[in-house]
Order: structure tokens, then sequence, then C-alpha cells
């Protein structure tokens, strides 16, 4: 029996994938459920499995974009697995057509040594070169040296192609002569969702009307928190007491306080939620992933860090579903751990607003009329102005600075234990 496997729908409003990469071989024998190819879609890639054991006949290659519901593969069910080797190839005796493969030799030896009359009767070359071509007078070489070049940079027009001091004198250095290094150029096909980030990052800077707002964060309190509780906090609950749950909780403290923020433009309306979804910007084998955090307000820290690990780890292995990236209200982009000291972080639409993180840098700061050294983070965030005005903008990212450097009253209201459910 032949069974026709079809694309699976990943998800609404996706239409077609495209092949990234074929697990096995045109004729190769497949087990049920066993991963055959990777696809993408315009929002993640995703494995698809074997529907039944047999051996596969491959109908797209590499790269081809296949509607949902198209045939991709066939699998003949009534295949027997293979067993041992008695599948592999007998080994060529040599044998076979050896009689053609002779006289093929033999007629290319016989046309090597005989050569082409109208080549002997060739005249000799005119510019046939002597033992002066290309050599520098003793002059000329004191000229080159002084200019750092090679004799055989240089085209002699004295006798016989003698470089002269003249010639040398007039030779300039080549600026942009490639010098016998590696020059290779490669090209590949960016994968749909590739495409697809590419096609939503340049909308989002063409569709809205995209400012962004800067402040610094002085991240001493939190330093001391982690300090004083990270141990205890991960002997506890199996997940480490990093940033992000500090970010995320005063994020959505101040969405909760500008909502205006915590909203999206469609058409002529602005839509407004009364919960936050955080999507959180990582970095995943193929690309930017935004998988998203549901109701973060409803998180604690130990909530929040739990879901960043295994949003973490399902990206690096490439297992995010298309819903785990969909529908975000918000969007924290840590840009820190790579180590941008600064940047103007890019909506996420339909979204209206990102936060950007940047790396922690020791810095001299004025406290209380004196200077002190204290980790400085700065904070951007990228706002659309169409529904966001700069006094919003500007107070919200002073609500998350005055947060982040009095998270023990702002975010823990003033138990940190109970906070960090120790």
């Amino acid at each position: 029996m032949i069974l026709e496997m079809k694309v699976p729908s990943p998800g609404e409003s996706i239409t077609e994938v495209e092949i990234a990469e074929w697990l096995v071989a045109d004729g190769d024998y497949v087990e049920k459920d066993q991963a055959i190819a990777e696809v993408d879609s315009d929002k993640a890639t995703l494995e698809l499995p074997a529907e039944a054991s047999g051996t596969i006949t491959l109908k797209a290659e590499v790269g081809d974009a296949v509607a949902v519901g198209a045939v991709v593969c066939l699998i003949d069910t009534a295949a027997e697995k293979p067993s041992g080797d008695s599948d592999a190839k007998p080994e060529s005796t040599g044998d076979e057509g050896s009689g053609d493969k002779d006289v093929e030799k033999e007629l290319s030896k016989e046309h090597k040594e005989t050569p082409n009359k109208k080549d002997s009767e060739k005249a000799p070359n005119p510019d046939q070169k002597t033992y002066a071509s290309g050599a520098a007078s003793p002059a000329a070489k004191k000229v080159l040296a002084e200019k750092n070049m090679s004799a055989s940079d240089v085209r002699g027009t004295g006798k016989d192609g003698r470089i002269t001091k003249d010639d040398a004198v007039k030779a300039t250095p080549s600026m942009g002569t490639p010098t016998g290094g590696n020059r290779g150029v490669s090209r590949s096909r960016l994968s749909m969702l590739r495409r697809k980030v590419a096609e939503r990052l340049v909308a989002s800077k063409n569709e809205t009307a995209m400012l962004t707002t800067f402040n610094e964060v002085d991240m001493t309190a939190i330093f001391k928190l982690r300090e004083e509780y990270k141990e205890t906090f991960k002997s506890k609950h199996g997940v480490g007491l990093g940033f992000m749950s500090f970010f995320t909780l005063a994020a959505v403290r101040a969405l909760k306080e500008y909502p205006a923020v915590n909203s999206m433009i469609d058409g002529q309306e602005m839509v407004s939620y009364d919960f936050c979804d955080i999507s959180i910007a990582v970095s995943g084998p193929r690309g930017l992933m935004v998988p998203v955090i549901r109701n973060a307000e409803n998180l604690s820290f130990r909530g929040v860090e739990n879901e960043v690990k295994r949003l973490a780890i399902r990206a690096r292995d490439g297992e995010l579903t298309v819903d785990e990236m969909t529908g975000g209200t918000f969007t924290i982009s840590n840009g820190g751990v790579f180590g941008s000291m600064m940047s103007t972080p890019i909506i996420n639409p339909p979204q209206s607003a990102i936060l950007g993180m940047h790396n922690i840098v020791e810095r001299p700061v004025a406290i209380d009329g004196h200077v002190e050294i204290r980790p400085i983070m700065y904070l951007a965030v990228s706002y659309d102005h169409r529904i966001i005005d700069g006094k919003e903008s500007v107070g919200f990212l002073v609500a998350i600075k005055e947060a982040l450097e009095n998270p023990t009253e702002l975010l823990m209201d003033n138990d940190v234990k109970r906070a960090l459910e120790l």
C-alpha cells in the first residue's frame, strides 16, 4: 500500500511551509513516528514525523515551498525492513564497460601524442620574455623599497622589459588589488522563518511612528538581593534567580500604570488588554525567536524564572510551537547578553512597544554629592507614537527604573522571603 504523506497545518493562518531539511534519503526505510524532515513556516521550524513504516519516496526538494495539504512524500508500507547488509550494493568488479574505457584511453593518448599541425606551425610569441623582463635596475630597486613595493607590481618600459628608475618613480601602490588571500563568496537561501522576520521588521519600521526613549538603572539593589538569596532560591526551586524575573515583573507593574503601552492599533481602533503576555526575544538555532510568557501578571519570581527556562530550552532545541510565539502584548529584548551597551530595539508588530536591556557596566555616578562606582544598565523603550505619547513612554520607563532600583518595596511588598517563596 502506498501512503501519501501530506503537509499538516502548523497553525491558523499558515498556508504553506518550506522544506528546510530532509532527515532521510530517497529510498530509505523509515519507522513510524521517525522524524523525516524539518519544515519552516513563517513562525516556527517543525519536525515532520513518518505516519507509517516503509520505504520512502521524496516528492519535494530542500527549499521548496509546499502548500499545507500537499503531498511531500510517499511511503510504501508493504516494503519489508532490510536486515543486516542485505541491501548493500555489490562492489563493482571493474570489468563492466572496460572495453569502452580502454578505447577512450587510447584515443585520448593518441590525441595528446599527435600534435595539431596548425599549432605546430604557429609563429613564436613576439612578447616572449627574456632574463631582463621584470628586472629592476639598482636605482629602481631603491625607489621600490622606499615605497614598500615589489618589482612584480610594476611594468618595465626599458629594454627587454627592464624596470627603470622612471618606472619605479611613477609606480603607484595598489590599494585594492587582491593579495592572494581567500576571497570566496557563498550564497544561501534564507529560511522562510528568517524571511518572515525580515518582512515583519521592515513593516514595523515603515508602518509605525517609532521613537525610542532611554534611561539608566542602578542595579545595586538587585545585585544585593541575588547575592543573598540566589543559592537558597536555586536549591528550593531548582532554577536560578536571574535578572529576567525582575525585569518582567517591573514591566508588568509599569504596564498596569500605563495601559496605552499594553495596547495595539487595529485599523482605526485601539485595542487594550487587561492581561500581560510578555514576549521574550531569544536567539535560537534558526534565528530570532520570541516565545510568550502568558499572564505574567499572575506569576511570582519563581513562576517567571521557570517559564523563562522552559521557553529558552525549547527555543534552543528548536521545539517551540506557533502557539508559544503568538499573541504577546509587550516584548523584552536582552541584547546585554551579547555585550550590547545601547541599542534602539524594533517594535514587534502588532505590539506598540518593546523594552531593550543592555550590558551592566560599573560606572562612576553621583550619590548624595559623592562619586561612587555602581553597576549601571542602560534601558531603551521603543514605542509607536501613534498611540503612545512621549509623556507616557517616558513615565513608563521611569516606572520600570523605579521598580528595579527599589525592588524590595515595589516588587516584593517589603517581604523578600515571601516574594521568593523561601
